[in-house]
């Protein structure tokens, strides 16, 4: 038998809820087990709060805040339309994985949680070999030229170096992004990033499975050998950009494109340029994010009726 939860966990609860609630999407209950703030509570200790706490709602399987089970429609419908970008998304995820120094391909933003938008971006996190990040992005936006004929926009928003694993800022937003991040190629490359990032399960101590449980569930991992010439041609070509030419045009494509990039609306708070980190979050969703939640809780507190509908979240990546 279950002891009374303590107020702490049910406290847990609601701010995991409200944290999705900001993204308008609802969780299930082995979801709001998954990703508790702050807790390494039990599955059943959780499922207790959920069923018990009057604050929470269930509808159709998904358990949302008293008064906002209207976004449980929303979820249904934004997971339709992620079921249908998702393998062009990992199709294009795995090209980016062959591509020269790429070591790591990972989906992130919303499709990687089915709960794209009507419209979005594919955004991915990208790990390459040590001083050639500016020169994995050149190709990676070689790709996106051709993509875009075919009507999608390869978003590498992220591009680190694999010295360059562990995140820099730790918080809850970023313990999410970790979490939530569906592995492409090279899960030797991933097993590194997570054990950089231990860091994060003081977040969400129940986020982070296991790397075999990860490539059990991941369909990202199950096709894929290149073919032996376009292994060749991959190794020629970072052969020849390995070298001195490599260098200098490494450096090149780093200085010009970071000055061009530091003109752009939203530089400084949310993004990073360097030799080993090229993040481009332009639009500031760690900040925006961290505001809705905030004033969400808050809101809770304070008696406050919540927004309904679609739309009225943060804007969904």
């Amino acid at each position: 038998m279950l002891d009374r939860p303590s107020n702490k966990l049910a406290q847990a609860v609601m701010e995991t809820l409200v944290y999705s609630d900001v993204f308008e999407f609802p969780l299930t209950a082995h979801e709001v087990h998954r990703f508790i703030i702050g807790s390494s509570a039990s599955f059943e200790e959780t499922l207790h709060i959920l069923k018990t706490d009057t604050r929470f709602s269930q509808v159709d399987g998904y358990f949302t805040l008293a008064g906002r089970e209207g976004i449980a429609d929303i979820r249904k419908q934004r997971e339709a339309r992620s079921k249908k970008l998702l393998p062009y998304a990992l199709k294009y995820g795995r090209m980016l994985g062959s591509l020269p120094f790429v070591r790591m391909v990972a989906l992130t933003g919303s499709l990687a949680v089915m709960n794209v938008s009507k419209t979005a971006d594919f955004d991915y996190m990208l790990v390459t070999t040590p001083g050639r990040v500016w020169t994995a992005r050149a190709f990676a936006l070689l790709l996106n030229r051709f993509t875009r004929l075919f009507g999608q926009t390869l978003c590498p928003n992220l591009i680190i170096s694999e010295t360059a694993l562990e995140w820099p800022l730790h918080d809850l937003y970023s313990a999410r992004e970790l979490a939530q991040m569906i592995p492409i190629t090279r899960m030797d490359v991933y097993q590194r990033l997570m054990k950089a990032n231990e860091w994060a399960q003081e977040f969400l101590p129940n986020a982070f499975p296991s790397i075999r449980d990860v490539e059990k569930q991941s369909p990202a991992l199950k096709r894929g050998l290149l073919r032996r010439s376009f292994h060749s041609f991959l190794a020629m070509t970072e052969s020849i950009l390995n070298g001195k030419f490599g260098d200098r045009f490494e450096v090149w494509e780093m200085t010009r494109k970071i000055a061009r990039l530091s003109k752009q609306e939203g530089f400084g708070e949310e993004t990073i340029f360097t030799a080993e980190v090229c993040q481009g979050n332009f639009h500031h969703h760690r900040k925006w994010t961290q505001k809705a939640f905030e004033e969400m809780l808050e809101s809770l507190r304070s008696d406050s009726p919540l927004p309904i509908g679609e739309g009225a979240g943060v804007r969904v990546r």
